[in-house]
């Protein structure tokens, strides 16, 4: 069996267990408003790296990563307990631009499209 669809069902994994931990758990208001959009694991599964996105864009990221870095250890632990991996991963979190992005080219579109 092929080591690449592995790594992917561990990230669905972590991705689902972390969005919970997000509205269950976590209380730090630096993660009010933050969505996660992806987990992208090694192939050993010792390392991540999730990425989100936040309702205020990009300028409220640095707060929600110190965030991230101040409940990462309650993370891991929880992550271990429910994931039933031999080794929990080592988390990093990153600031995923794509939404911002998006809703940028969106608003250009509108402003170049003919109006009828």
């Amino acid at each position: 069996m092929p080591e690449g669809r592995r790594p992917e069902r561990v990230a669905e994994a972590v991705l689902r267990e972390l969005s919970g931990l997000l509205v269950r758990d976590l209380r730090d208001p630096r993660l009010r408003g933050i969505t996660l959009t992806g987990v992208k694991m090694d192939d050993d599964l010792r390392h991540g790296r999730v990425y989100f996105s936040h309702l205020e864009g990009s300028v409220r990221a640095p707060a929600a990563i110190a965030g991230f870095k101040s409940a990462s250890g309650f993370i891991r632990r929880e992550l271990g307990k429910s994931l039933g991996l031999r080794y929990t991963p080592e988390l990093d979190f990153e600031f995923d631009p794509a939404l911002e992005r998006a809703a940028r080219i969106d608003a250009l579109l509108k402003q170049s499209s003919p109006k009828d």
